[in-house]
């Protein structure tokens, strides 16, 4: 009866869903029918906000913020701009200021406009509401992966969502679903780190929270989420950002697409794209990748955007269009279907209804871009209720909402190394608290945090605690000496430091018994990341040194967005814990780690290299694991990294035993059943995750991998407890593709292995 029951409802919810989607459909099909061309075109613009901002250029506002009447009439009415986004002089607002300017941004769109059509309003809020004042702000996704905890990422996606929404504003540039492969990156932090599968299951639990697990975004507690950025941005040869890359066919479908591809079939509205180059070709500019492969063989229904002034960047920066003009044609015709432009939007404009009417872009092509456009704007409900009032979000910064990131730091950070147990530590103990990462609330946070660069953090995040804050809270402020040894400077690159008191630092280790060295990165994205040196800085360094010297223990906290090499001095160090970018919370949670409140469960969610030259993924082929008694040579390159993915420990211990498969040979198209028994066998609770690995000992044409994460759970288990966790695998898992990007099944020996724990079983036809 409960089974009849069920069915009904699910039913009768999809007629409902159907005959809804039907509805819009034919509204939408009026609405092309009524637009002119300079209309459907305008639909397909996007500008940012100090455009109709009032100031002396369209690149800065006054402050404080309003609009100006007469830009804004120009854009909306004039030149029928359908979308806005960004904040204005890169800068955090309040949700009273946002509900201000966003709602006038409306009015004028729907009462001045011939045909009324909403704008979709369109913000980067990656760990969080991260450009409005008091919003919640969680671990960035790099942090979020360490946890592997799929409820806390779900969790903090629907938080941010309300509290996006709570700002009037739909549309969330995120998740990054782009791989995090290499250290250098400047942007690794912003994904869910190396793995496929990790980043796959992350960021449909992401989608999920932002969207809702029916994409119902019309809910005004959900927003249009955007994958971004399609695709293989992050696979750059230099490492640097938005410069070249070369993917294989079988590379871009192994490891770059799976978790695009997941996002997509879970019903994700929107997905920005890749600003670099591929094989040559701008992504903007790349009909396979944005037509054949994203739109047909994908099935994407739904609204591709640019990233910043990329259709101009075909143009002037990569040079395969010989004028703007051009620039806009081949964005368009490749799938492009609205421009994040975002200064001067005319150019944009009348160029592409110069193209439709020199028969250069064909008129099937605007209208299936607006149809997309009109598409998301009718899901989102902005016809009917066009602003969201932040009144109507009682939980805006709350209590309840603060425990959540808090959780995610807390689970996120990874304890490395831990020397003779040196970890926790009692709160009766005298600490030297140092390094430039101490005291500051920006590098907790990272970029887009209140601001681009995250360099306005410090403004906007005073009542929560720094490392140094939290720790004098946590046991003290006569324990704790303070005094910094390096900082960053305020000009220059954003990650530069200089020396800071380092002779009083080594001094003042006199008198403590423990040293916290707080160590790592300034804010950073994009360009201003760029790196030439992996290494940590030198300031650093010398101060790891020195104060390694003195013969005290040292806590050495790595706070940075990727893993900066500390081959130089690690030795030295008697325990070492990675807090990535965790967040407004993360002091707190750090310090509840190091004096044992909380039992640290973060596990890598990359490769953590020894040397500037050894940056290889545990994605790897075996000829990456060359060792010296193989031959004559003095491998200096084998695979040798500092921390390997997966890597973190606890405070207690535990035993896996068991590990089994249902029988030793499966056929193609069989479920695998796999097994394990895991023990706590210390003396407190513990969250351990439990990783299952598969390696394909044989494959035609391709080396295989020496492994692959295929699934993951994180358990939780008080002193004593035994649990077994189960997992099932498809033989749709152990698929590789071939040289020309074809999936293939191939019957032959497999392995599985949990921790040190192998079993292996054949695959037959």
């Amino acid at each position: 009866m409960n089974f009849r029951i069920g069915l009904i409802i699910s039913l009768f919810i999809a007629s409902i869903c159907m005959v809804k989607g039907q509805s819009q459909d034919k509204k939408i099909e009026k609405l092309l029918k009524q637009m002119t061309l300079e209309e459907k075109v305008g639909q397909m613009a996007q500008i940012t906000l100090d455009v109709v901002g009032k100031g002396q250029t369209r690149f800065a506002s006054d402050e404080p913020l309003a609009l100006d009447a007469d830009s804004l009439r120009r854009a909306l009415v004039k030149y029928n701009i359908g979308s806005v986004l960004n904040t204005a002089n890169n800068r955090a607002l309040s949700r009273e200021k946002w509900y201000e300017i966003i709602s006038q941004i409306q009015t004028m769109a729907m009462k001045e406009t011939r045909l009324g059509i909403p704008i979709i309003y369109g913000v980067d809020e990656i760990h969080g509401a991260t450009y409005t004042v008091g919003a919640t702000m969680f671990p960035q996704q790099i942090g979020q992966a360490a946890s592997r905890n799929r409820d806390l990422v779900r969790k903090g996606a629907e938080i941010t969502a309300y509290e996006t929404r709570a700002s009037n504003i739909p549309w969330n540039f995120s998740p990054v679903l782009d791989l995090g492969l290499d250290p250098r990156f400047s942007r690794m932090w912003e994904s869910f780190g190396e793995d496929p599968y990790l980043s796959t299951q992350l960021g449909v639990e992401m989608i999920d929270g932002y969207e809702g697990v029916d994409n119902n975004i019309g809910d005004p507690t959900h927003v249009a989420s955007s994958l971004k950025h399609f695709l293989g941005y992050h696979a750059t040869v230099s490492g640097k950002d938005r410069t070249p890359a070369y993917i294989s066919p079988d590379a871009l479908r192994e490891y770059h697409l799976p978790a695009f591809k997941a996002a997509i079939e879970a019903g994700a509205h929107t997905i920005m794209i890749n600003s670099g180059i591929i094989n040559g070709i701008p992504v903007h500019a790349n009909y396979e990748l944005l037509t054949k492969l994203l739109k047909e063989e994908l099935g994407f229904e739904g609204l591709v955007v640019t990233d910043w002034a990329d259709i101009e960047n075909l143009h002037r920066r990569d040079r395969v269009a010989s004028s703007n003009k051009e620039a806009i044609r081949l964005a368009i015709n490749a799938g492009i279907d609205m421009s994040m432009i975002p200064y001067q939007y005319e150019p944009f404009c009348e160029g592409l209804v110069e193209l439709v009417k020199e028969g250069k872009v064909k008129m099937e092509r605007i209208d299936d871009a607006v149809r997309r456009v009109l598409k998301v704007k009718m899901a989102l409900n902005l016809f009917e209720k066009p602003n969201t009032h932040y009144k109507d979000y009682p939980k805006f910064g709350s209590k309840e909402f603060e425990k959540a990131a808090y959780d995610m730091a807390a689970e996120s950070i990874t304890l490395l190394k831990n020397t003779e147990n040196i970890l926790p530590l009692a709160k009766n103990t005298k600490v030297l608290v140092t390094g430039p990462n101490a005291n500051s609330m920006r590098t907790l946070n990272g970029a887009w945090t209140y601001s681009w660069q995250g360099e306005k953090t410090e403004e906007f995040a005073g009542q929560y605690n720094t490392i140094l804050e939290a720790v004098q809270k946590e046991i003290g402020e006569k324990n704790v000496f303070y005094q910094p040894g390096v900082s960053y400077k305020m000009d220059g690159h954003y990650y530069e430091d200089q020396l800071d008191g380092l002779e009083e630092a080594v001094k003042m280790a006199a008198n403590a018994d423990v040293i916290l060295l707080c160590v790592g990165e300034n804010t950073y994205t994009e360009k201003p990341g760029d790196l030439n040196d992996l290494y940590l800085s030198d300031n650093q360094t010398e101060l790891a040194k020195r104060l390694a010297a003195t013969g005290k223990p040292v806590v050495l906290i790595l706070n940075e967005g990727r893993p900066r090499i500390i081959s130089k001095f690690e030795q030295e160090m008697d325990a070492i814990v990675q807090t990535y970018l965790p967040g407004n919370f993360g002091g707190d949670a750090l310090a509840d780690i190091l004096f044992g409140d909380v039992n640290p469960s973060g596990k890598l969610p990359y490769t953590y290299p020894r040397y500037p030259n050894a940056t290889i993924s545990y994605i790897h082929k075996p000829s990456e694991e060359q060792k010296k008694a193989e031959g004559v040579y003095n491998y200096e390159a084998d695979y040798n990294p500092q921390f390997i993915f997966g890597e973190g420990l606890s405070y207690t211990t535990f035993d896996y035993k068991n590990l089994k498969l249902a029988k030793k040979a499966f056929t193609k198209g069989e479920t695998i059943k796999v097994s394990v028994d895991v023990q706590n066998t210390g003396d407190r609770a513990g969250k351990e995750v439990v990783h299952l690995f598969s390696s394909d000992l044989y494959a035609t044409g391709i080396t295989p991998d020496v492994k692959r994460l295929r699934r993951f759970e994180k358990i939780n288990l008080a002193p004593g407890e035994s649990k077994t966790v189960t997992f099932d695998l498809t033989t749709d898992d152990l698929k590789y593709f071939d040289a020309t990007g074809k999936a293939i099944t191939e019957a032959g020996e497999f392995e599985l292995s949990v921790a040190d724990l192998v079993v292996r079983f054949e695959l037959v036809d």
